[in-house]
């Protein structure tokens, strides 16, 4: 195999406990957790925030689907699979078992573009396809608002953007391939092996790993960017009469800006035929984001931080009329929004999906929320999504107003408690108006509010049983709630 490896020593003189433990896990007495080689150095497993890094036992990097499946029927323990390390809380690791790093994973298998679509592998990042596919006139139908995820990741959490009336990106995919806990591989799509499929969609890798993805593609168009003050209280309306129902608006978002979270901003992106005023269609890689940065810790540690937003940076990154290509909004760099350090201080993301009907209450009691436990918020960003149809944890049982809480958090263990503190006030209001909380991010929701938010876990649980009966694949997602 031509994969690189990862590991710690193994320890010289295994303990007794390490004994006893081997010897029941080679006659099933004790579980593939306790069952998995234990080294004597930790290997660590961070994410973007720098919190809550997962120590594992090993690290596979494999560039093939057989090299992933030889892996998986080869390691005795629990099994995680991971990419760009986008998300917040241990999802892409397990304590003490196997990481499959699937970044190496990143080329194309084939590219079809008359017909608008492509199969690549999981590992590959939004940004590298958008280098294949912008010299064919053609754009990525659904991503976030990042190009630096790996497709695979995107598709495991059921990533959305700000696409007006595409859902999340799972409506988008065709097919995948996938790696089962027997080390069996298998096709799974719409109208084939749909069960695999939905709950591979949005299963944060509970049932196999996706090793290749099927997309469809969308035309790469000029936009022009369209920003508008809206009372709070007429957004739904505005959103549903003039943004949803008309073909050129492409891209969409409403930014609540701190103390008070009440003037929605919005910025719609919509198709344009007027002259370019950025002639670069893919924005560059290793910008530099120095001022944005600067702007972000002004308004965060500055005194009168939100009055500095609201009314300098905001209106001053807003106030120029823009037209671009789509794939160069669409290439956007997490880095812009990376601070100098993550010592002291990080940024997190939030996300709740609230029943249209619920979008004033919903709003009025997130301010509440934040202001009286003084988050630290930079922004909450609102998207619209109609029901997901493919996922077998849906985020969007119906249509949907999506609120993305953008936040600054110190990262001292009190610091931390208070975080979820009121990230568990947030979910419970999110419940009492019937909707739902993301599962990227941090944590910090009881196991009780996660089965009333995804009471179909039930669901996974069965498949889950049937198609790794033994719990090989997991993660510190699933090891808290499933």
């Amino acid at each position: 195999m031509t994969h690189s490896t990862f590991k710690c020593a193994a320890p010289a003189l295994p303990s007794r406990r390490l004994f006893l433990t081997q010897a029941l896990g080679t006659i099933g007495m004790v579980s593939l957790a306790m069952a998995a080689p234990v080294c004597a150095a930790d290997l660590l497993v961070p994410n973007i925030t720098g919190l809550y890094s997962v120590s594992v036992a090993k690290i596979e990097r494999p560039s093939f689907t057989a090299e992933v499946a030889e892996l998986v029927r080869q390691w005795p323990g629990r099994i995680a699979v991971g990419g760009g390390r986008y998300s917040m809380g241990g999802q892409t690791a397990v304590e003490g078992g196997l990481q499959i790093d699937m970044r190496s994973m990143n080329r194309l298998v084939w590219f079809r573009p008359q017909a608008k679509t492509v199969r690549v592998q999981a590992g590959m990042r939004w940004r590298d396809l958008q280098d294949i596919i912008d010299g064919h006139g053609l754009s990525v139908k659904t991503m976030q608002s990042y190009a630096n995820f790996t497709i695979g990741g995107s598709v495991s959490v059921n990533a959305h953007g700000r696409y007006v009336g595409n859902g999340p990106v799972g409506n988008s995919v065709r097919a995948l391939q996938m790696v089962l806990a027997d080390g069996s591989i298998v096709e799974a799509g719409p109208d084939r092996n749909r069960a695999l499929f939905s709950a591979a969609v949005g299963g944060y890798g509970a049932v196999g790993i996706i090793t290749e993805i099927e997309l469809e593609l969308g035309r790469n168009v000029k936009i022009e960017r369209i920003v508008q003050a809206v009372p709070l209280e007429d957004y739904p309306a505005f959103f549903k009469t003039l943004i949803e129902p008309d073909r050129e608006n492409v891209l969409h978002n409403a930014d609540l800006l701190p103390p008070e979270f009440d003037a929605p901003v919005s910025v719609t992106w919509r198709e344009s035929g007027k002259p370019l005023t950025e002639r670069q269609k893919l924005i560059p890689r290793d910008g530099s984001y120095t001022a944005v940065q600067n702007a972000i810790w002004a308004a965060t540690e500055m005194p009168g931080g939100d009055w500095l937003q609201s009314k300098l940076i905001r209106p001053n990154e807003l106030g120029k009329p823009v037209v671009k290509w789509l794939n160069h909004e669409a290439s956007r760099d997490t880095a812009e929004l990376e601070p100098r350090t993550r010592l002291m201080s990080t940024y997190a993301l939030q996300e709740y999906f609230i029943p249209v009907r619920h979008f004033s209450g919903f709003v009025r009691g997130m301010q509440t929320i934040l202001r009286q436990r003084d988050v630290d918020a930079l922004n909450v960003s609102i998207r619209h999504s109609p029901a997901d149809a493919v996922g077998m944890l849906p985020w969007a049982k119906e249509e949907v107003f999506c609120f993305v809480l953008y936040h600054k958090q110190r990262t001292h263990a009190k610091a931390r408690a208070d975080v979820g503190r009121w990230t568990r006030e947030l979910i419970d209001l999110a419940l009492i108006y019937e909707g739902r909380y993301y599962l990227p991010y941090q944590l910090h929701a009881t196991s009780q509010q996660f089965r009333r938010a995804y009471p179909e876990a039930a669901e996974l649980a069965r498949l889950k049983a049937r198609v790794d009966p033994a719990g090989k694949f997991s993660n510190e997602l699933w090891r808290k709630y499933l």
